[in-house]
């Protein structure tokens, strides 16, 4: 909860920090990694660096708790806490860089904004960063501690032990600890980190959905090819598809991630498209693992079925759990009968009135998906996601 002086003070400037925070978070970002080049090169993804998707991220956060603390004071933004502490722990973020980061963002807001930044002012913005920080930290502490590592040593040594061509641009991997020890345990929906060394000495991180069920000593990730766009974007995937063979051992995190499986026996919605099909594919195994009987409708879109990875595990998943039901949508479906053609339509679906929607796509997609369902009743509460890259819909709706 903000302070009683501070309120006052970061409702008046908040319009004027939200409407320069862009320039500020760049700045920002110019100022640590000039102090710092390590941080770009090894923990930030460059890609997202050229195209700016991390700097509108970063905007966006702080913009969002600052609103938060306003108009709900008292009340923790869990969802949004959580979804970036997770991310931070798999990157190995510690609390000590949240130091780093307040010397050089106060430094960016108070060259931006100049003489509007008095002592009061930078005061109450302090009161912000530090709420936010040190809420993140203590996620971040509980989950390192239940993931059995020291802050920020999340890493693991893992071997592909079996490499598989999904689609021309789709390689799924088979991973297991380099000791020989059991790959460990995760929750259906998690996702891990993998660090690959690439040719200019950079180890540049990227995150990957467990497409498997837990339980087993193995993991496996699927791993989509990133083509065109500006600067290194795609650097990772195109690093792992052209060099990552069985006996090669990566670094890999332990895993983490907030979109993931309920437990009980209530209806499930399990909508993707693309790529986003990974985390689904671990919740339906993981389903058909314990024989569930829950009710569950799959709904998958796709440009065509050539480019659909996993697209005959999906079936089989499907077919194997009692009260499930598979909905395909293919831009291009060809002579495949058992799809539609366009674009995902889940307003015309069946669905129970206590279901709950678990969506993984393009965020153009889940935004329209998610519109649908809440002009159909489904709560706002009962719809989640995770969105592959930063989270530019964090404290939005």
């Amino acid at each position: 909860m903000l302070s009683e002086q501070s309120v006052p003070v970061v409702r008046a400037t908040l319009p004027v920090v939200g409407a320069r925070i862009g320039e500020i978070t760049e700045l920002f970002y110019e100022k640590l990694f000039t102090d710092r080049p390590e941080l770009l090169r090894d923990l930030f993804n460059r890609g997202n660096q050229a195209s700016g998707e991390q700097q509108k991220a970063l905007a966006g956060s702080i913009a969002a708790f600052a609103g938060m603390l306003l108009e709900h004071p008292g009340t923790r933004p869990d969802a949004m806490l959580s979804r970036i502490a997770h991310k931070h722990a798999s990157l190995g973020v510690t609390s000590e860089q949240y130091k780093l980061v307040h010397q050089h963002l106060f430094a960016a807001i108070a060259e931006v904004l100049g003489d509007a930044v008095t002592e009061e002012v930078a005061a109450a913005w302090d009161e912000v960063y530090w709420l936010m920080a040190g809420a993140l930290s203590a996620v971040e502490t509980r989950l390192y501690q239940e993931a059995g590592t020291p802050e920020g040593a999340t890493w693991r040594r893992m071997e592909v032990v079996e490499r598989r061509e999904e689609t021309a641009d789709a390689v799924s991997l088979v991973l297991r600890r380099a000791d020989g020890t059991p790959a460990g345990a995760f929750r259906p929906g998690q996702y891990v980190s993998v660090q690959a060394e690439l040719p200019d000495g950079a180890r540049q991180i990227r995150q990957y959905s467990l497409s498997s069920a837990p339980g087993g000593t193995e993991w496996r990730i699927t791993v989509k090819r990133v083509r065109g766009g500006t600067g290194p974007e795609g650097e990772v995937s195109s690093w792992l598809h052209g060099n990552a063979r069985a006996g090669d051992v990566l670094n890999v995190s332990a895993p983490f991630g907030d979109l993931v499986l309920p437990e009980g026996d209530g209806p499930l919605l399990l909508v993707s498209a693309g790529i986003g099909c990974t985390p689904m594919l671990s919740m339906l195994n993981h389903l058909a693992a314990e024989g569930s009987g829950r009710p569950v409708t799959v709904v998958h879109a796709d440009r065509a079925p050539a480019g659909h990875a996993h697209r005959d595990e999906l079936s089989r998943l499907v077919g194997e759990l009692p009260d499930a039901r598979l909905h395909l949508w293919y831009e291009e479906p060809g002579d495949d009968p058992d799809a539609s053609r366009g674009t995902a339509d889940v307003a015309a679906l069946d669905l129970p009135e206590d279901v709950t929607a678990y969506l993984c796509g393009p965020l153009p997609f889940m935004r329209a998906v998610r519109g649908d369902l809440l002009r159909r009743g489904v709560p706002a509460r009962a719809v989640h996601y995770e969105v592959f890259g930063p989270d530019l819909w964090l404290g939005r709706d």
